[in-house]
């Protein structure tokens, strides 16, 4: 590998786009916590604030993907292959994509729901929202490992950081198993197409930690290359 020397070429890391990159993804993700907090009040006014925040950050994420897709070096200037680094960067952006999607069908929905499902549905997006601060925990990481050439104790602790996201993605399916069956408890007495879109947005507030704990898998790839 050829971390230090190409790091000195450049004169800083080429993954630093990834990192503010993902900087930008995981704001994006942390306001769904004050966006569903909103809804459970039935505070539609706060709830589109946050939902335009969540827009506009996906949209700043998108707009410096594109950047980093055109200017990341390629293989030869890399101590690993530019594709892993793009396959992490599209894994990072659906953490946004994930966020803006939430929002937008519990708003478009204006979505209500039971008093009785709130509190292990905020314990879900509140969690969901650790493994997003987790893994951008390890992806702050990425240029330290860089300049040491993906070797030496710094390997060892993203392993770690890793491996923690690993626990805290294993919370959120917990979480939401929690969150369906309470919802289960009360369908019946909800309009059924309401139930049907409560349960997509259950799972795709899931799918925010799925994809933190997919950023962590990337760059487990990174560290066995």
């Amino acid at each position: 590998m050829a971390g230090s020397f190409v790091a000195n070429l450049f004169g800083r890391s080429p993954v630093r786009p990834l990192q503010k990159h993902f900087k930008e993804a995981a704001a994006c993700a942390r306001e769904l916590t004050p966006f569903m907090e909103a809804v459970l009040k039935g505070d539609w006014s706060a709830a589109d604030a946050a939902r335009e925040r969540i827009v506009s950050k996906e949209q700043v994420a998108d707009d410096m993907k594109k950047d980093v897709r055109l200017n990341l070096p390629d293989n030869l200037w890399m101590p690993v292959p530019r594709a892993d680094l793009l396959d992490l960067l599209m894994v990072q952006d659906r953490v946004a994509n994930t966020a803006k999607d939430v929002s937008g069908i519990v708003i478009g929905r204006r979505m209500t729901f039971p008093v009785e499902v709130g509190d292990a549905l905020m314990k879900l997006v509140r969690r969901c929202v650790d493994a997003v601060d987790q893994a951008e925990r390890g992806v702050n990481e990425l240029d330290e490992l860089f300049e040491t050439g993906f070797r030496g104790a710094e390997v060892d602790l993203v392993e770690e950081l890793i491996d923690q996201l690993d626990a805290i993605e294993d919370d959120t399916d917990q979480l939401q198993a929690e969150v369906r069956a309470a919802l289960f408890l009360r369908e019946k007495d909800l309009p059924p197409v309401d139930v049907v879109f409560m349960y997509r947005a259950i799972e795709w507030i899931g799918e925010v930690g799925d994809y933190a704990q997919r950023v962590g898998s990337r760059l487990q790839r990174l560290l066995a290359r």
